[in-house]
């Protein structure tokens, strides 16, 4: 009796130590979800709350990071919608990081310093728009808290449209902005 519950526990702590940071269940937040009815999000001072619920309106994207300033944030996966060609024919375009929206607005600011691309960057300092989308992971072997996993949702019509959510938390594949705008 001792040797199979000493194995089961080994296999389990095992399963549990590999799945720390990229091995997580698939995405959850799914084609014809709403768009969570929250006013948690906040642009440029914690005292301008967005709710995208009730800001998007017919079609769009929600471009979904893990931080502001990280690296792949900002050398591929946000500047690739920025320079876009389809950008414009996407409708109202918000990037959510799991930031205070100091640094959010910092970080739109020296992505897009003219602000030509029409994006807005918000901060979700509390990560509850994130999970709502059920799209949060525990990253605090790399930023310290609960964080988001890489995303784009097309929007329409306040539901989801597609959802394009990164299999491993924060790869730039399945969200990258020619999967998602075409």
């Amino acid at each position: 009796m001792f040797a199979p519950r000493r194995l089961t526990t080994s296999v389990s702590r095992a399963l549990s130590q590999r799945a720390l940071f990229h091995n997580t269940a698939a995405a959850f937040v799914r084609k014809g979800d709403s768009i969570p009815d929250l006013d948690v999000l906040v642009e440029n001072s914690p005292g301008n709350r967005v709710n995208l619920a009730k800001e998007l309106k017919g079609k769009g994207v929600i471009i979904g990071v893990p931080a502001a300033f990280s690296p792949a944030c900002s050398s591929t996966h946000v500047p690739g919608y920025i320079k876009h060609p389809k950008l414009k024919e996407s409708g109202q375009v918000f990037v959510v990081a799991v930031n205070d929206p100091f640094v959010a607005q910092a970080w739109g600011t020296s992505l897009d310093p003219d602000g030509k691309s029409g994006i807005r960057f918000l901060g979700d300092p509390t990560g509850k728009f994130t999970e709502a989308l059920d799209v949060s992971f525990d990253s605090a072997a790399i930023f310290g808290n609960q964080r988001s996993k890489r995303y784009a949702l097309l929007i329409e019509d306040g539901k989801v449209k597609e959802a394009f959510v990164e299999p491993d938390n924060t790869g730039v594949n399945v969200s990258a902005a020619e999967n998602v705008l075409g």
